[in-house]
């Protein structure tokens, strides 16, 4: 009996579903303002568009493989140990994302009990820190007794998450004719040349941002080969995914332009915007805080589904079975009922850093969101270099592969393709690196930022060196 298939247009959805968010219009408007508009369109042609398709090749022609990212550089180079390094920083790449979770949590739950984003603004950063160090151990610790319950709330929460995006546009496009007193916050929204980015260094270092919201679609191969027809239907259901999420940030950007001044952008936009956009929009339609705790609570549980999936799900990927000649058996230990307690530790050890390290050079709660958001932008994108890296060497090996959908067909072309993606992965995060506050506001805190945005990435990256020359020296002492 032939496998089911599942329409294109499904598969966009689902595929819409796990890279896009709300989240991803507020944090790249609080950066650029409104001529992040083009900088979304650019980013969508010149970036996401390939990248979603060269997922689906790699998908197609690795089909029966488990290990996603990491299965697909173990098949193009057959090395083993480049296969561990992949599997490494797709876990390792979690640990600032983790930190940031509980702080969300914290910050959408001031609203809702609140109305206000005073959580993220008047709460001291050590406060903050101590509070979401308390919430971070309580979900490992519940993690590690099993969630599914918060996993499909926080499913069902995400949907409707999904809903408030594409709610937030409507509502943002028709509340002046709702509400005459209504006035745009963003001055000469019908000029062109209020939505041109100036093309300077300061721009050019928030183009990580833009990755970081576009990423993830190594997600969707496994449902590349559930397509009908793939070579054909698999490209249009990536297209049309991709215009949506271009429309959807467009639209979203502008309606944001709409609500805060593009010109003067509140310091706690990326904190408090989304809360903040739902409360001036239900102001303005008549219901009052209803909108902004809908959108509260629908993000509390997405928030707190994604900390406890996000320490469960990547920590299982890496351990459950990995290569003893790369990861050490103290970390690959389980207990009586199969849990990676080792493991466990050593994601609480490292995302407690995280927390805690924002005590000794950062001020203000608005700074701590903004830094961590940034951080995140520079780490997490370091995973899909793997995926332009395999997809590289698939090119480069074109003849020993087979597979029923392709990108391109020219290996050249592909690999060149392969490379830029690559290359810009890598230049956006290194550019990301630089601080995006001002040094002569606060030239300690700019320090800080600069120091632990390169610092952070590279002891993830050295860690993940250490430990096969620990699990080397424990195979000698076994032999």
């Amino acid at each position: 009996m032939a496998d089911k298939k599942i329409r294109w247009f499904t598969v966009s959805m689902i595929a819409f579903s796990m890279v896009w968010g709300f989240g991803n219009v507020v944090n790249n408007y609080a950066q650029q303002g409104i001529s992040v508009v083009v900088s979304w369109i650019l980013i969508m042609l010149l970036y996401f568009i390939p990248y979603a398709l060269i997922v689906g090749q790699l998908g197609s022609t690795f089909k029966t493989s488990s290990g996603g990212v990491s299965s697909w550089v173990k098949e193009t180079t057959g090395k083993r140990k480049i296969a561990y390094y992949a599997a490494w920083t797709y876990w390792v790449v979690h640990i600032t994302y983790l930190a940031q979770k509980p702080q969300s949590v914290l910050i959408a739950l001031g609203w809702v009990f609140k109305g206000n984003g005073q959580v993220a603004t008047d709460m001291s950063v050590q406060t903050v820190a101590i509070i979401s160090l308390i919430i971070f151990l309580i979900f490992l610790f519940l993690s590690t007794k099993g969630l599914t319950t918060l996993k499909v709330i926080g499913s069902v929460a995400g949907s409707g998450m999904l809903i408030m995006s594409i709610l937030f546009i409507i509502l943002a496009v028709t509340v002046p004719f709702i509400d005459p007193s209504f006035k745009t916050a963003t001055p000469n929204m019908g000029d062109v040349k209020t939505y041109i980015p100036n093309f300077n260094l300061n721009y050019f270092a928030t183009i990580s941002m833009l990755v970081f919201a576009v990423g993830g679609a190594e997600k969707i191969s496994p449902y590349v080969n559930s397509i009908d027809h793939p070579t054909k239907n698999f490209p249009k259901a990536m297209i049309f995914m991709a215009t949506m999420i271009g429309l959807s940030a467009v639209l979203g950007s502008v309606a944001m332009g709409m609500l805060f001044d593009s010109n003067n952008i509140p310091d706690d936009l990326m904190a408090n915007g989304a809360y903040s956009a739902f409360q001036i929009l239900g102001n303005h339609l008549g219901v009052g805080n209803l909108l902004m705790i809908v959108y509260g609570l629908a993000q509390t549980a997405v928030q707190s589904s994604a900390l406890a999936f996000s320490i469960d799900a990547p920590l299982k990927i890496l351990l459950s079975d990995a290569d003893p000649e790369y990861v050490p058996q103290w970390l690959r230990r389980k207990n009586q009922k199969g849990t990676l307690v080792n493991g466990y530790l050593l994601t609480g050890l490292l995302v407690s850093i995280i927390i805690i390290l924002p005590i000794f050079g950062i001020k203000s709660m608005s700074i701590l969101v903004q830094w961590l958001t940034n951080l995140n932008s520079i780490v997490m994108p370091m995973r899909y270099i793997w995926v332009f890296f395999a997809y590289m060497m698939l090119n480069a090996q074109y003849k020993k592969f087979h597979s029923e959908y392709k990108f391109i067909k020219n290996p050249k072309l592909g690999f060149f393709v392969g490379f830029w993606c690559f290359a810009f992965t890598i230049l956006a995060c290194i550019l990301g690196m630089l601080p995006k506050v001002d040094y002569a506001a606060d030239p300690s805190s700019w320090m800080f930022q600069l120091v632990s945005n390169i610092v952070t990435p590279i002891v993830l990256i050295l860690l993940g060196m250490i430990l096969p020359m620990i699990a080397k020296r424990e195979q000698q002492k076994l032999t």
